[in-house]
């Protein structure tokens, strides 16, 4: 029953008749007919009551698989006491739902749970003074389950939600006064509630964004080269011949600047357009190729940050017994979804409707109105699920390019990318380069610790924009990539520790923006292997010499989880060497992305022969605080240490000195199934620590522990990843 907080209830709702009245009944037109966002201080904005007493909550997310829409309604059911039956979400619309920033960084139920929360706290507030009125009973002495309001110890003296509020307004200002229920009260929250949206998906119902269509439509693809070019310089059109799909019925090519599409009734037709169109594009500068780009990253005029400095390292390093000093190199990563991303635009004269995956539909709007020269309150995105991102993949840019489209076709458009765009024009999580030093006293206490990285910025600018000649200054700036203070020694209780930046100019790289626990498993891969070292030379266990340079009680949590559902046995590494063909390895690793806790432990295999590296069992154990649903974040950790799996042993996006060249599932490789590890997830609940998010914080952790299994398998140690067989066989021949 739902009478676990009258105490605080009673300290605050006197006040709540003030200014309070019903207003008129909501209709969905009527909501969708405005440009949002809707106005985040009333809580007509946050959900709304029905007559058949259940309740729409309006969630500002996207739902990208992780199940965020489900953990967001058992918030705000918990708070109104009612059932998961009894509660549903809309579609993501820039019309219709609140602006709560885009869907990255973990932070749907970080940063969304509070507003939701508080929010349905308010709401239920005021349900209880409208059911007090209509039973005439003290609010102190009314309990709700469901949504029935009761009289305590007379439950035939009820009312329901749906019967006070019957689908009108509440026409009552967010105050976020209202008291919210204790942990220890909860009855929905921290329960494995099932997926709302997992029925539809099993049973094929789910409409994906590859799905939609609309009335009088055009099919569309976009001509550039076969892989992008060194970012800044985009793809300049040399010569275009539009006669050369005159023998396509139907089909128009579509210009502005160096942008290029084509379009047609048919979406074959489209496609042998695209193909057959004769262009020619002008020389660019030249890239480094695969073979050059970490030299030429050393070589850069830097912008340098010492990020975090503290003690004296330099003497610190001298004057140890154990010293460590390596360094290590990461590739360029793409996001690559199975399904290529899709977009449908109606652009008009004085308007535009997108539908397309976008993880930011107000900043996806904001975009769009300056590319297409529309005012943003005549900008209407709808969000759709794609076929996954796990971060800025191109859904941006076919927004922008299907909105094009449509605009310079004059009617609507349907653009999907075909694989060679998605794979070549990717914004790739940036390559990176390391040197790491690091020293331990004769006891196994780190006593200096140095991270030196080198990585470019996240460009700001879709390739789509950039083409038309729009200049880069007016779109959203680069993110700044800077070494990780919490996964490059931030977890251990180290005197001397100093973290540099070194900064390299995006331009002349890759197109670069997060791709899922950005660098994070690059600063992991290189950092807990240089400990693991001085762990190895200390003569010590790896889980032993990580506990005993940590105090935080955490980072510890999460060690240790990962340690014992792996069963975890003292001994140093390497200490099982063996001259078979195949020999096995386990390696312990910590890290994170952002404010979580992520331990893991690997137990790979390793065929000498061939080169080639199986993950056999991955253990990962997150600490996100209080975990809304432990059986999302469990579904979280199990895709999480599959992906690093996959990104540690295949993928690698290769170029040479002019362009991309890896453009399909050859070149770029993925975990297979039959290399899929088995998983175990342990959730450690927190229920007083704020949640703090579970999408990617264990990826880094998976990485280091993958890199230390290695050498425990093999007494030789992997300073580049992704672990190809030419590298592991070449690897072993050094060693």
């Amino acid at each position: 029953m739902g009478n676990v907080i009258r105490r605080d209830f009673l300290k605050t709702g006197g006040a709540l008749v003030i200014g309070f009245h019903l207003g008129g009944v909501v209709s969905a037109q009527e909501r969708g007919s405005a440009a949002g966002p809707p106005d985040a201080k009333q809580v007509d904005t946050w959900l709304a009551i029905h007559p058949d007493n259940t309740a729409t909550v309006y969630i500002g997310f996207a739902e990208l698989g992780q199940g965020n829409s489900t953990a967001l309604l058992q918030v705000a059911a918990e708070e109104l006491d009612l059932g998961m039956s009894q509660i549903a979400t809309v579609r993501l619309d820039t019309n219709v739902t609140p602006n709560q920033g885009g869907t990255y960084s973990s932070a749907s139920i970080q940063r969304g749970g509070p507003q939701v929360r508080a929010a349905a706290a308010e709401a239920r507030r005021a349900l209880l003074q409208l059911a007090s009125k209509k039973l005439a009973t003290p609010v102190e002495r009314l309990e709700v389950s469901k949504g029935v309001v009761s009289v305590m110890g007379s439950p035939n003296q009820s009312v329901t939600y749906g019967a006070l509020v019957g689908g009108k307004h509440f026409d009552l200002a967010f105050t976020g006064s209202a008291p919210v229920k204790p942990p220890s009260a909860y009855q929905v929250v921290g329960t494995a509630a099932p997926r709302n949206d997992i029925p539809d998906k099993v049973s094929g119902k789910y409409v994906y964004m590859q799905h939609v269509r609309v009335p009088g439509m055009l099919h569309g693809r976009v001509v550039r080269p076969r892989g992008q070019r060194a970012y800044g310089a985009g793809a300049k059109v040399a010569t275009l011949d539009e006669s050369s799909i005159a023998h396509i019925a139907g089909a128009r090519v579509l210009r502005r600047g160096d942008f290029v599409g084509v379009v047609a009734e048919r979406e074959w037709d489209a496609i042998r357009a695209a193909r057959q169109l004769k262009i020619t594009w002008e020389a660019a500068p030249p890239l480094p190729g695969s073979a050059g780009l970490y030299v030429q990253m050393r070589k850069e005029k830097t912008t340098d940050r010492v990020v975090v400095e503290r003690g004296n390292v330099t003497a610190a390093l001298d004057s140890a017994v154990h010293h460590v000093s390596r360094s290590y190199t990461a590739p360029y990563q793409a996001h690559v979804p199975f399904g290529p991303n899709c977009a449908v635009a109606d652009v008009t004269r004085e308007s535009a409707l997108v539908m397309c995956s976008t993880q930011d539909v107000y900043a996806t709007r904001g975009s769009l109105a300056r590319l297409l020269g529309i005012p943003q309150e005549k900008v209407r995105v709808q969000y759709y699920e794609g076929s996954g991102t796990y971060g800025h993949s191109c859904y941006d840019d076919v927004a922008q390019a299907a909105g094009l489209l449509s605009q310079l076709a004059a009617k609507p458009v349907r653009l999907q990318f075909m694989r060679w765009d998605e794979h070549g024009w990717d914004n790739y999580g940036p390559a990176h380069v390391a040197d790491v030093r690091a020293a331990a006293d004769a006891s196994g206490n780190i006593v200096a610790y140095e991270y030196a990285g080198w990585q470019h910025n996240w460009s700001g600018t879709e390739t789509s924009a950039q083409l038309t000649g729009v200049a880069p200054a007016a779109w959203p700036a680069s993110g700044v990539q800077e070494v990780n203070r919490l996964t490059c020694g931030g977890m251990y209780d180290i005197p001397n520790l100093r973290l540099l930046n070194h900064q390299v100019p995006a331009l002349g790289y890759l197109k670069g923006a997060w791709l899922r626990s950005p660098l994070d498993l690059s600063f992991a891969f290189a950092s807990e292997q240089t400990l693991d070292e001085l762990a190895y030379l200390a003569g010590l266990d790896p889980y032993e010499f990580r506990k005993r340079n940590m105090k935080d009680e955490r980072w510890l949590g999460v060690l240790n989880a990962a340690a014992q559902a792996a069963q975890w046995t003292p001994r140093r590494a390497a200490a099982k060497l063996s001259g078979a063909k195949v020999v096995t390895g386990r390696g312990i690793g910590v890290g994170t992305h952002l404010a979580s806790y992520g331990g893991a432990v690997a137990e790979i295999e390793v065929n000498k022969e061939t080169g080639k590296v199986v993950a056999k069992r991955l253990y990962g154990a997150i600490d996100a605080g209080l975990v809304v649903n432990p059986g999302n974040v469990e579904n979280q950790i199990s895709g999480q240490l599959v992906q690093t799996a996959s990104r540690m042993f295949h993928e690698e996006v290769t170029l040479n000195t002019t362009n991309v060249t890896s453009l399909d599932w050859t070149s770029y490789p993925i975990l297979r199934f039959e290399e899929s590890p088995e998983i175990t997830a342990v959730v450690v609940q927190r229920l007083n620590e704020r949640y703090s998010g579970a999408g990617e914080e264990v990826m880094a952790a998976c990485a280091a522990a993958i890199g230390n299994a290695f050498f425990d398998a093999t007494g030789v140690r992997m300073r580049e990843f992704p672990m190809t067989p030419s590298r592991v066989l070449a690897a072993l021949k050094r060693g």
